[in-house]
């Protein structure tokens, strides 16, 4: 099984109360754990405040269908209402080593 790693690196919009950020977030577990295809979830904030959603899929397709139902799926409008778009960067990348 080639698995794949989805890495969204953002900022919130100004303001925004971080520990309401990551609660929208966990409030999307259920969503995400009920594709059967998300395989992990890590979310982390550095110190200048850029954001990183690292979620590993089943494949490519699998995470492309998640994004694409996401959008539909009302747990993630206030998750989505705090990331300022501007700078926001989407990427997939195939994995090639998972300890575990």
């Amino acid at each position: 099984m080639t698995t794949t790693a989805e890495i969204v690196t953002f900022r919130l919009k100004a303001g925004s109360d971080p520990q309401a950020f990551a609660k929208a977030a966990q409030d999307m577990m259920p969503f995400l754990q009920g594709t059967g295809d998300m395989i992990a979830r890590t979310l982390s904030c550095d110190e200048g405040g850029l954001w990183t959603d690292h979620i590993t899929w089943t494949s490519r397709a699998a995470a492309d269908a998640a994004a694409k139902e996401m959008f539909k799926r009302p747990e993630a409008a206030p998750f989505m209402a705090l990331i300022d778009p501007e700078g926001m960067d989407m990427r997939h990348a195939t994995v090639h080593l998972n300890p575990g």
